[in-house]
């Protein structure tokens, strides 16, 4: 496979205006010609050897940032977003998405802002919503996808937040980091309660009262304990946090709160040094993890999917997690593999047969239309409501990553890695996805041209060309 040429003149402009120099300033300190700087950060030439080594010795720079950051996601996004049919046949060019998703983040988010907002009208107005007469019918992000999108775009990675949860479990002693929130939040003054009732939490701010359900998980309730701690002790960081990303409405804000708080214990019960070493030593065995942390396999597989600490990054995995109806409820990807913005994920994906067999890791080899290879782990994380006759919640989650690194997974044993013929095709979106014989595709792609013929059936009422 021939080698990717790295075109990153976004974030070598970025990085140059943080650093507050010149174009001139900055090729003598690269040791490139002026005109050569020019060229790179306008991406008209790729990133060479020598810029990417002289920016790890002269400034320290974690150079694999290069090649991440919001590019493959946007281009994914507005892939998606223009394959809506309000824009017919007007799809661009692959190349050209790319080149403004490069060059023009900032154009590329407000297109995806404004899809955002005529997709809701639309919607508003097809499900009869009284958008008419309303007083908050004006358009504008729902904020829960506002939300979704702030942890997309920092690929679930919150530094300060994750490094304040690191030194609260640094405190713990030998009892864990369970006795240790409920010491601390006893030293606040808390009363905590635990009942046989189906609210998970409840805290009363009168009395002083933290209630925790005896029916959930172990956990469970040391997630929420530390939940507390984040709400009560670190309420400074999350609304400096909430101010950087300057959320359009209330609604968002407070919805991002919790979502950092959330964050905050999660990053608590499993600590980013001690988590990252233990996930290599197990060869990022989700069971282990899960005995080891006293969290669940829920818990740890989306842990796996934050570890983005610049200088300190763990394996680049996707995290995903279904329902039923095939809708994603989490997502999230440190890869180039990007999620559906709207609808379900692929069919062949095997997130979908873990409903089938629960209980089990199912292993998939899966390749994208581009041509890489994943490995995907899926498995089921159904809730029990606690009692008989209480509702069960039913998800699936997958977590995945390039197959390149599959020897450092336990699940990658056994596989037969170098067979093509192993590698079952999944795609992101039905009408972004360029496979022509898949026998599960739901709508046509946008992007081909359809053949109808009436006196032939196959899979597909039609033949894509």
């Amino acid at each position: 496979m021939a080698t990717q040429k790295l075109y990153a003149g976004a974030k070598l402009r970025e990085t140059r205006l943080r650093l507050e120099l010149t174009q001139k300033e900055f090729a003598a300190k690269l040791g490139v010609s002026l005109p050569y700087l020019n060229q790179m950060e306008n991406n008209n030439r790729p990133v060479s050897t020598t810029v990417v080594l002289a920016l790890a010795q002269e400034f320290g720079f974690d150079v694999t940032e290069l090649s991440t950051g919001d590019s493959e996601r946007l281009v994914s996004d507005m892939r998606e977003a223009i394959a809506d049919p309000v824009f017919a046949d007007n799809m661009p060019p692959l190349a050209d998405l790319r080149l403004t998703a490069s060059n023009a983040p900032a154009l590329a988010r407000a297109f995806l802002d404004l899809h955002r907002a005529y997709r809701q009208t639309h919607e508003r107005l097809a499900s009869l919503d009284e958008a008419l007469g309303r007083e908050d019918s004006r358009t504008q992000p729902s904020p829960w996808e506002e939300v979704r999108d702030f942890f997309h775009y920092c690929d679930n990675y919150i530094d300060a937040m994750d490094r304040a949860a690191e030194r609260f479990a640094d405190q713990a002693g030998p009892g864990g980091i369970r006795l240790h929130a409920l010491k601390t939040l006893k030293s606040n003054g808390l009363k905590i309660n635990f009942n046989d009732k189906a609210k998970v939490r409840s805290f009363d701010p009168d009395s002083r009262t933290l209630t925790l359900s005896s029916r959930m998980a172990p956990e469970t309730q040391t997630f929420q304990l530390l939940l507390q701690i984040a709400l009560m002790q670190q309420d400074k960081l999350l609304e400096a946090t909430l101010d950087f990303a300057r959320f359009q409405s209330d609604e968002a804000r407070a919805i991002a709160k919790i979502g950092l708080a959330n964050y905050f214990a999660g990053a608590a019960l499993m600590p980013y040094s001690a988590f990252l070493a233990a996930a290599q030593d197990t060869r990022h065995d989700l069971e282990l993890l899960s005995h080891h942390f006293g969290a669940s396999i829920e818990q740890v597989a989306h842990r796996l999917s934050t570890l983005q600490r610049p200088g300190a990054k763990g394996i680049p995995f996707f995290f995903v997690r279904v329902d039923q109806a095939g809708t994603i409820t989490k997502r999230h990807s440190a890869t180039r593999l990007q999620f559906a913005r709207f609808g379900g994920a692929c069919p062949l994906w095997n997130v979908h047969r873990a409903f089938e067999s629960p209980g089990r890791f199912l292993r998939q080899l899966a390749e994208t239309p581009d041509g890489v290879r994943y490995i995907s782990l899926a498995r089921d994380v159904s809730k029990s409501g606690g009692s008989f006759g209480a509702p069960v919640r039913r998800f699936a989650i997958s977590l995945g990553c390039e197959v390149r690194h599959a020897a450092d997974l336990v699940y990658g044993d056994d596989l037969d890695l170098n067979n093509p013929l192993a590698y079952e095709p999944i795609g992101i979106s039905c009408r972004i996805c360029d496979r022509t014989g898949c026998h599960q595709r739901s709508v046509p792609p946008l992007e081909r041209r359809l053949r109808i013929d009436a006196n032939e059936r196959d899979l597909l009422p039609y033949k894509v060309e």
